[in-house]
């Protein structure tokens, strides 16, 4: 291990508490997307008093932020992510209150490091992974185009990277009917959750003829008023999985052909909403081996082979920009889901202050490789850059 590392470290020993209270502060207080007033203030807090320049409120989200530290002139820009909103109803069971400590550690450590090369290291806040996804529009704006690398940590079941992620689209499928008396006269009825139903049911035999990859999964969110009552409005939701863009946007299409079809057929009318589309993730193998080869440095738990099963993630947009990376950190037993009580539990405990220390150690490290070589960064960018073209030429078969 080299001396560097060895400082880092410490330095990041030296903010445990720090770091352990501000992560039990966010669990304490869980914030729903868009509304982490409470997240935000404690974080910027701690970056401003440690010399980082805040900037909040960027890409119109009242509880985004992005903090600059940087040290000489040129060097590479580093952007560290993290997350910081909790489920309704259940509170931080995906670990989101982790990720600003992790961040902090080694960011801030990375700041108080004396004779390194130079280097920037911004800290984006990115509010509402679980709904809206920020991400998106501090993309859309163009926030982390100028990086050289983004990092972000998650927690999870084990340590690794993650190998690859689903492109995502999620609809929403509003039909309208005509109310009428269902047993007095049914005749006179045209029934909105009809088009539902039969949009459901194409959907199966739509499953049929797709890849292996493909998820699609619906809910019916409005099913009528009452059984007597022919609906005149009913609506489904459903999210569309595919292991790539090119492919998805084939399925997607299809599905929104079942739901027109649908209406068509039961002489309804559909409007159809678009809510949220992710892209799949852009590996870069060299990245991610650099990351796997600091936890093994550290001696990081429960280290395994990325996940074969995934799904969706909105920093799947960034790799879309810019080379990036995210190391998934053990907290809770192999095989625990979660948006689980037992991942809440675990968010504010012993085990979730390890999590908090390694995951700040492996990106610290990970930095620092990245600052020290010139080399290294040179070779995640080519392969980032081979990893685009392949995806370039995806076709759908």
């Amino acid at each position: 291990m080299s001396i560097k590392k060895e400082l880092l470290f410490h330095l990041i020993e030296d903010m445990k508490e720090e770091l352990f209270s501000l992560s039990s502060y966010i669990h304490s207080n869980p914030e729903l997307g868009n509304q982490e007033y409470k997240a935000v203030e404690a974080i910027t807090a701690i970056l401003s008093s440690n010399g980082f320049e805040v900037e909040s409120g960027i890409a119109g989200l009242e509880t985004a932020f992005k903090a600059r530290f940087t040290k000489g002139t040129g060097g590479p820009t580093i952007g560290i992510l993290c997350e910081y909103d909790a489920l309704k109803n259940l509170g931080h069971g995906c670990g989101h209150n982790l990720q600003p400590s992790v961040a902090l550690g080694a960011a801030i450590s990375l700041s108080k490091l004396e004779e390194t090369p130079p280097f920037t290291i911004e800290v984006f806040g990115t509010p509402a992974e679980e709904t809206t996804s920020g991400k998106i529009p501090l993309t859309e704006r163009g926030y982390f185009d100028h990086l050289d690398i983004a990092l972000m940590m998650h927690a999870g079941d084990r340590t690794t990277v993650d190998g690859r992620s689903l492109a995502l689209d999620s609809f929403e499928f509003v039909f309208e009917g005509k109310e009428s008396h269902a047993a007095v006269a049914p005749e006179n009825g045209i029934s909105a959750l009809d088009g539902v139903l039969m949009t459901f049911n194409g959907i199966e035999y739509l499953r049929e003829h797709v890849r292996s990859d493909v998820r699609i999964h619906g809910i019916i969110t409005d099913g009528g008023i009452a059984p007597n009552i022919v609906p005149g409005r009913s609506a489904a939701k459903f999210a569309v999985r595919a292991s790539d863009r090119p492919y998805l946007n084939h399925v997607s299409e299809r599905v929104l052909n079942v739901a027109r079809g649908a209406a068509l057929a039961t002489g309804t009318k559909v409007e159809i909403i678009r809510h949220k589309s992710l892209e799949n993730k852009l590996n870069v193998q060299t990245l991610n081996d650099t990351l796997l080869e600091n936890a093994k440095l550290i001696g990081a738990d429960n280290i395994t082979p990325p996940r074969e099963r995934t799904g969706s993630t909105d920093f799947s947009i960034v790799t879309h920009r810019v080379p990036g990376a995210c190391i998934r950190t053990a907290f809770v037993p192999i095989g625990t889901s979660n948006h689980t009580k037992e991942w809440v539990q675990a968010s504010n405990s012993p085990e979730g202050n390890k999590a908090i220390m390694t995951a700040a150690k492996i990106i610290g490290s990970t930095c620092l490789d990245i600052i020290y070589s010139k080399e290294l960064l040179e070779k995640i960018k080519q392969d980032y850059l081979v990893e685009k073209e392949n995806q370039k030429n995806l076709v759908v078969n």
